[in-house]
């Protein structure tokens, strides 16, 4: 049979599409082989017990908690006086816990290296599988990971357990929570494989033309021949769009391990800094001819760092000034839980208030928020350890210190060297050791490896005062050891300090709510002086009582000394559990002119006719707020804040007074007027022209609930949050701040209620409590998606009040 021309071309056109779909399978079929990485954050089984025997297979976990991860046991619980964990705990009860899965491994995986991957247990894990032990990590703050592959069972269930040990208390100076409170994941690589882990971008060069990268990969290859192999990377920009390759090839041994160090050009660089957080991505793959063994993908910034006490510190050849905040692990009413979508939302809150720094007081944190830093703009020092060897607490973290201090330090750094955000590494916080000969020998070590591991970040800790009996300057040795030395509640001392170590760069790690202008101004003066970072941008579970204002009369009790139960948390910051922003959260960013030019608030009448007495970390008790029932006729303070020269005061459009509020007066007046129902209004005023005023208007009488979801759209994944603002409102839809109401809430749909909380940390209501009051007006309900699609409906109910409803959709959202 002959085929005619025609034919020919048909056939030849068949088979050239047949080869083409043949090479697309082929590279399909290599790559799904390849850097696999999978979620075990469900189907989990918990049991809050001391069982002793729940790590064997078939242990019957049949009437256990069906749970998702991330998970805190302790915040599902209500406060206890009695609780271990005590003040510094949050009285939250703690405890030990058990967790179960099955993994079902593939017959495919059987000739793959196969592991768990842990971001975060609090504490003391221990992991078994199949009924084997793998291992056991003290830490709560630092991942881990096994290698699964010579237990698993291929072709059939296999079995996880993990004890999670919090019992022995106290062991933490603030809340810990307890359990998997971070992400899971499997592993699934090839006998040749990369570890994101052992990769390293750094940025060494910029130019306005072009950014050079020192790219540096260990490839692994535990496979029993030596292996040829060609190591690809591709350089992405923000739109997904390659910009830079290349290509080394190499050669490894068996059973071992090659580095390959790169550089690489980027044109036209898009810079990282917190006004342009812009990102790149290096695809990089290990290829065997054409078959692709491993890849993975690891986000980055082009951005370079430079500190002198001449030019203090340089972000792309630009100085910056830290405007910072300390920042606790914790999401407020959801506990040490580490959803990715919580973490997102407290770094947009922190920027929004004006920070531009967190210090991760005092640990490592979560992966998902240093995404969210990389990604909105946020300037980080990460932080290891609150102490060392010598414990601060009974069963803290010194007791195993020694053995594990240097495994943990690795883990944080291999870890987080990537992000942009890092710029600084903080090795401890106000430790015992700090004054003498084994403090000097740990800071030595712990540097010492910090370079080995990423020479491109300064080095700095938290350091206080060594007490009455003692010199400041004692504590100058160790702050040689540093790159930074970071002052904690001591920044009064940096012109004597500058004069006796003038190439010393000093930032203030922790600082008093209200020296936020004689720190700023020692920033603002002394480029040696490099940011103030303030106890706290947030407030916090745990360290109960810390920032309470006390009636006059009362003795000011230290959050450390008695009980301050019910108090469960930290009220020092300057942004409530909730995200709701208090006044001095507006004094500072005015005092920072980081774009807020004006604020007002009243403050809050005290038992009888004294002032509250302040403790050591506490704001003045004031509220934005113009609704004081029970107090016609008497005479209130206002605070007013301004960037303008001047300020006026108006009640109900007559003219109170004028004050200056410039610089000399700290950007800050205040006004004594009668209470009396109505409007009142601040007004700057620059040139002796009127020109912005904020308003406040009395409430009327509570009539109905309004809430206000910050998303109306999240994904069906099971793990995304929709955080509900509650607000108790009167007819003209102004909040009401003298409410009380209890609200209850009722769900429908696929998704279900995760917390609902309030900024009230001395109520005994519980985080899963529901009914629960509202605070001063407000409240916060967050919602959780489930797996399924759909319309989730959230009603809000109340006697008295109108009730209130809003929907939001769980989409099946592509990243």
């Amino acid at each position: 049979m002959q085929l005619s021309a025609i034919q020919l071309i048909a056939v030849s056109q068949l088979l050239l599409r047949l080869s083409v779909l043949f090479c697309i399978w082929s590279y399909l079929a290599a790559i799904s082989l390849a850097g696999e990485k999978i979620s075990l954050d469900a189907n989990w089984k918990f049991r809050l017990s001391e069982e002793t025997q729940a790590y064997e297979t078939m242990f019957d976990d049949s009437k256990w908690q069906v749970i998702q991860l991330p998970h805190d046991w302790s915040i599902e619980q209500s406060t206890d006086p009695q609780a271990l964990a005590a003040g510094g705990g949050g009285f939250f009860p703690t405890g030990i816990g058990w967790y179960r899965r099955e993994l079902v491994a593939p017959d495919e995986w059987r000739d793959q290296r196969i592991s768990i991957e842990f971001e975060g247990v609090y504490r003391n894990a221990e992991v078994w599988i199949n009924g084997v032990p793998l291992g056991k990590h003290p830490y709560g703050y630092t991942p881990f990971r096994y290698d699964l592959s010579k237990y698993l069972k291929y072709g059939e269930a296999n079995s996880i357990a993990v004890r999670v040990d919090n019992s022995e208390q106290p062991n933490s100076r603030w809340y810990s929570g307890s359990g998997i409170y971070r992400h899971v994941w499997l592993h699934v690589n090839s006998s040749v494989y990369l570890d994101e882990r052992d990769i390293s971008i750094q940025t060494e060069l910029i130019s306005e033309t072009e950014a050079l990268i020192a790219l540096e990969v260990t490839v692994s290859n535990n496979s029993p021949g030596r292996k040829s192999l060609n190591l690809v990377t591709d350089i992405l920009d923000s739109d997904n769009e390659t910009i830079a390759s290349d290509t080394i090839s190499c050669l490894v041994a068996p059973h071992s391990q090659a580095n390959v160090a790169r550089s690489i050009t980027i044109p036209h660089p898009q810079l990282w800094s917190p006004d342009t957080p812009d990102l790149y991505t290096a695809r990089l793959r290990i290829a065997e001819g054409d078959q692709v063994l491993d890849n993975t993908s690891i986000q980055f910034g082009v951005r370079t760092i430079d500190i002198s006490a001449t030019h203090g510190l340089l972000l792309n050849g630009k100085s910056v000034l830290l405007c910072g905040a300390n920042v606790h692990h914790d999401n407020g009413p959801l506990g040490a839980a580490a959803f990715d979508r919580a973490e997102t939302r407290k770094v947009e809150i922190l920027k929004a208030a004006g920070f531009n720094a967190v210090r991760t007081a005092h640990n490592p944190p979560s992966i998902a928020f240093l995404d969210a830093c990389d990604q909105v703009g946020m300037l980080v020092i990460d932080e290891a350890f609150d102490g060392w060897a010598a414990k601060k607490t009974p069963n803290d973290y010194g007791i195993v210190f020694h053995e594990c201090w240097q495994r943990d330090l690795e883990a944080m750094l291999r870890r987080d060297r990537n992000h942009p955000s890092v710029i600084m590494w903080s090795i401890g916080n106000e430790v015992y050791e700090r004054g003498n000969s084994e403090g000097l020998a740990i800071a030595k070590a712990m540097t010492k490896r910090i370079k080995e591991l990423d020479s491109s970040r300064p080095i700095t800790a938290g350091i206080n005062g060594l007490g009455d009996k003692n010199e400041w300057s004692e504590l100058d040795p160790l702050f040689d050891k540093l790159d930074v030395a970071g002052y904690n509640y001591e920044l009064q001392r940096h012109r004597l300090d500058h004069l006796r170590s003038p190439s010393r760069v000093i930032m203030s790690a922790e600082s008093y709510p209200q020296d936020v202008f004689a720190n700023w101004k020692a920033v603002d003066e002394f480029p040696y002086v490099i940011g103030d970072f303030v106890w706290s941008g947030l407030d916090y579970l745990g360290e109960s009582g810390i920032g309470r204002v006390f009636p006059s009369g009362e003795r000011v009790m230290p959050h450390w000394e008695g009980s301050h139960y019910p108090w469960h948390g930290a009220i020092c910051g300057d942004i409530d559990i909730t995200g709701w922003r208090k006044p001095l959260s507006y004094y500072r960013n005015i005092v920072w002119d980081r774009g807020e030019m004006l604020y007002m608030a009243v403050k809050v009448p005290s038992p009888g006719k004294n002032e509250w007495q302040l403790s050591a970390w506490a704001q003045p008790n004031s509220l934005p707020s113009w609704t004081w029932p029970s107090h016609e006729g008497d005479e209130l303070t206002v605070e007013v804040y301004s960037r303008y020269p001047i300020v006026r005061l108006y009640l109900n459009d007559q003219l109170v007074g004028e004050q200056l509020t410039s610089k000399e007066y700290e950007f800050r007046t205040e006004f004594k007027t009668t209470y009396t129902q109505g409007v009142l209004r601040a007004v700057g005023v620059e040139n002796g022209i009127e020109q912005e005023e904020m308003v406040l208007t009395t409430a009327g009488k509570p009539s109905s609930i309004r809430l206000l979801p910050d998303r109306s759209t999240i994904s069906a994944d099971g793990q995304d949050l929709s955080f509900v603002t509650v607000e108790v409102v009167d007819d003209e839809g102004r909040v009401c701040p003298q409410s009380e109401a209890i609200v209850e809430y009722n769900i429908n749909g696929p998704g279900r209620l995760a917390a609902i909380g309030s900024g009230d940390l001395a109520t005994l209501e519980s985080y899963l409590a529901n009914p629960r009051h509202v605070f001063q007006g407000r409240s916060l309900v967050i919602i959780r998606s489930s797996d399924a699609p759909g319309t989730i409906e959230l009603e809000a109910c109340s006697t008295g009040l109108k009730s209130a409803n809003t929907t939001i959709r769980a989409k099946n959202l592509v990243n």
